[in-house]
């Protein structure tokens, strides 16, 4: 990483950003975090503004709302400042923007823009690729083949009609064994667990539009088995069955070398006498009972993992025999084929039984929309990639989308995948061709932008990738320059985010050939192109310390039967973790440690802990800092229903339904709500009198005073449930439940 003053690498990134915001070339922008790409975009919008550009024909493309509100929310600002700010003011901030002193005409321009942009019908399109779709098929319903009045699915209301369409066809192939659906299923269950089974299914579906792409390829569902034959090198008819009496034919193998091995190993050690005998027993039986005996006759040959053997022979029978250890070799080597045919051929029907079952709820959840009239998120992107390549039909739609559309502003560009690439190409087909790449009466021009970061394409967001940002940036790029028209490749260097420590070490992860792999852009030679950061923050400190992996322990095995009496404390790497940042942290607390930039000592709220995922760290992250006394902002998203306060309130609730649930009613004992320990419920609940155990508390209630409040309470909150509201109920419960248990439910 090149070391350089604060204020020329502020001029650097100054100049790249200038650069990219030019609004007389196309741009491709490859930038990092922190370098500055949603002030890149706003700048360049503005850019183009100030160039004459109207504001109805620029088209900015997000992946977030959250995205474009930001952006729409600075372009806004930055407008209506400039309406009212002072013409030095005015002046100056035109200056920075352009590079270059700006003219009377622009400053007057600035100043009129505000009102401009809002006398736009729809204002400025800054947008998700999600809703600019939703729009294209608003305009164009029948054109697409959707109804006028449909309407798109939310997140949730999507996946419950997932679920119903696929519970639907499991309901059909359960109740029709013998069909084929009913074999699918059959087949399914017997090679998948159901969490497997069912997290596949909703992977699978997750893709429909590639799903039903495929299926279409191959000329509908009833071609799978015969298009997987085909893709794996399957002969057509090829069977378990088949291959199996193949393999277990006279013909098949060397019986006189076999036969002449297994005498040999007849008069050897004791394990090879095991394995003549296993030779003999396969050889006498007739082709049906071969079938039967072959995972025993293959293990001769083969170790469990499917292997040949080191040694399939001792001395004494290589003696007797000479070539013996040639013959069972060559044996072993026609197994290992068989074995991997069979595997193939398994891979075959278990592919096909998903994509049966697959398609089956595919077609039920599209039918389902169908009736319905609505379409889902993936379907607004594929729909209107489907309208763009339709013949007689996309030529009208890009004529009439054409006619709106000047500038088309990519945010994120990593994260686009073939589909919305394919959107985007349609949409700038005629900017630089024909009449189109020289119109200049509408002020800047026609112009692409994207900006992203192709090192985030490793995380295969949206089924982006690597390839398709660069193919993408070359496809663009020779048609700006086959047109004739200015283009820029712009990469942003300059962090402002990380300190020198942070981005030296990405440096030279990254330049390292490992670390580049997949990451890094390789020239045509296959070298990768070095990775280089630029550090604006070059006088702050900053410091990478590097710790050990915490591995797991190993725990002391107590035996099958030991008496569970002494309490355990959760020892895994991620608690262990979690425990040694809240140590550390608590230290810098405790020290008064000063933060220089402050000059004063470090608190709770300097500290950022960043996590790869919300997972079950995050949890013990806050229980370690919560231990400590250390002040924490907690978790900032939850599973509600994955509360254990939210989860004993349910208990209750079903309780409250269903009184002779034991188990329930034993949940809602032990909570917080009534606070009984393990040894009033074992004494409750072991060798009762009543069979129900919420009879049973209710007869010995009298003798324990314990038993007596779980009683009142419990006994007041079914007295309410047929006439209270749930919300009101619950509210009173907490309210006026046994106080320790309300705090520790409230808390």
């Amino acid at each position: 990483m090149a070391e350089h003053d604060p204020s020329g690498v502020i001029a650097e990134a100054d100049r790249a950003q200038r650069r990219a915001a030019d609004p007389a070339a196309s741009v491709w922008v490859a930038a990092s975090a922190g370098t500055g790409k949603t002030k890149v975009l706003t700048d360049r919008v503005l850019n183009l503004l100030l160039a004459g550009a109207d504001p109805g024909r620029i088209l900015c493309l997000t992946f977030t709302k959250a995205a474009a509100a930001e952006m729409s929310a600075r372009i806004s600002a930055k407008l209506s400042e400039w309406a009212v700010i002072g013409e030095t003011d005015l002046s100056g901030q035109l200056d920075r923007l352009l590079g270059r002193q700006p003219m009377q005409d622009q400053i007057a321009l600035a100043r009129r823009l505000f009102a401009r942009t809002l006398d736009t019908p729809g204002g400025l399109k800054i947008q998700t690729i999600h809703a600019f779709c939703q729009a294209v098929l608003k305009r164009f319903p029948l054109e697409a083949g959707l109804p006028p009045h449909f309407q798109v699915m939310d997140d949730r209301t999507a996946a419950e009609r997932l679920s119903d369409a696929r519970d639907r066809v499991l309901n059909k192939a359960s109740a029709e064994p013998e069909s084929p659906l009913g074999e699918a299923l059959r087949l399914i269950n017997r090679r998948f667990a159901e969490e497997t089974f069912d997290g596949l299914v909703s992977e699978l579906l997750m893709e429909r539009a590639r799903l039903g792409r495929f299926f279409e390829g191959i000329g509908g569902p009833g071609q799978i088995t015969q298009a997987l034959l085909s893709h794996l090198d399957l002969p057509e008819g090829e069977s378990r069955e088949s291959v199996m009496r193949n393999a277990v034919s006279d013909t098949a193998f060397d019986a006189v070398g076999l036969r002449r091995a297994m005498e040999a190993l007849g008069g050897s050690s004791k394990t090879d006498v095991e394995r003549a005998d296993s030779l003999a027993t396969f050889l006498a039986a007739d082709p049906d009972t071969r079938i039967d005996l072959f995972e025993s006759y293959g293990s001769v040959f083969l170790t469990g993992d499917g292997d040949m053997r080191k040694r399939l022979a001792t001395k004494k029978a290589v003696e007797t025999f000479a070539d013996i250890e040639t013959v069972m070799a060559r044996e072993a080597e026609r197994l290992i084929a068989v074995r991997q045919l069979l595997n193939t051929i398994g891979l075959a029907e278990r592919t096909a039984a998903v994509l049966r079952i697959a398609s089956a709820v595919l077609k039920q959840y599209e039918g389902g929309k169908r009736r319905g009239a609505l379409v889902d998120f993936e379907d607004l992107v594929a729909t209107v990639c489907e309208l763009l390549r339709r013949p007689g039909v996309a030529a009208w739609v890009l004529f009439k989308l054409d006619g709106g559309l000047d500038h088309i502003l990519i945010d994120e560009a990593q994260d686009t995948n073939p589909e919305q690439w394919d959107v985007v190409r349609a949409l700038t087909e005629e900017f630089f061709s024909g009449e189109g790449a020289y119109e200049e009466v509408r002020g800047a021009g026609r112009s692409i932008f994207a900006v992203g970061d192709v090192k985030q394409s490793i995380f295969s967001f949206q089924r982006a990738d690597p390839e398709g940002f660069l193919r993408m940036r070359r496809h663009f790029a020779a048609r700006v320059e086959t047109a004739s028209k200015s283009w820029a490749s712009v990469d942003l260097e300059v962090s402002f985010r990380s300190g020198a420590a942070v981005l030296g070490l990405v440096d030279r992860l990254f330049n390292s050939r490992p670390a580049a792999e997949g990451v890094l852009e390789a020239d045509a030679d296959g070298e990768f192109l070095s990775i280089r950061h630029g550090v604006s923050r070059s006088g702050d400190a900053s410091l990478v310390e590097l710790w050990p992996p915490f591995e797991p322990v190993e725990s002391e095995d107590e035996g099958a039967w030991a008496v569970p009496v002494t309490q355990r404390g959760l020892d895994n790497p991620a608690s262990r973790l979690a425990g040694a940042i809240a140590g550390r942290i608590h230290q810098w607390i405790d020290r008064g440690e000063i933060l220089p930039s402050k000059g004063r000592p470090i608190g709770p709220g300097d500290i950022m802990i960043l996590v790869r995922r919300r997972g079950g760290f995050v949890h013990e992250m806050v229980r370690a800092l919560k231990e400590r006394d250390i002040d924490v902002a907690g978790v900032d998203r939850m599973v509600l229903s994955d509360q254990i306060a939210v989860m004993d309130l349910i208990a209750l609730g079903r309780f409250l339904l269903l009184p002779d649930d034991d188990l329930t009613l034993a949940t809602v004992l032990k909570s917080p709500l009534i606070g009984l320990d393990e040894d009033e419920l074992f004494d409750l609940a072991h060798d009762r009198k009543e069979h129900r155990l919420w009879r049973e508390l209710r007869r010995r209630a009298p003798e324990n005073a314990r038993f007596t409040m779980a009683d009142r309470l419990l006994s007041s909150y079914l007295a309410r449930t047929d006439t209270t509201p749930p919300y009101e109920l619950f509210a009173g419960i907490l309210a006026e439940g046994e106080p320790s248990g309300r705090r520790r439910i409230l808390e």
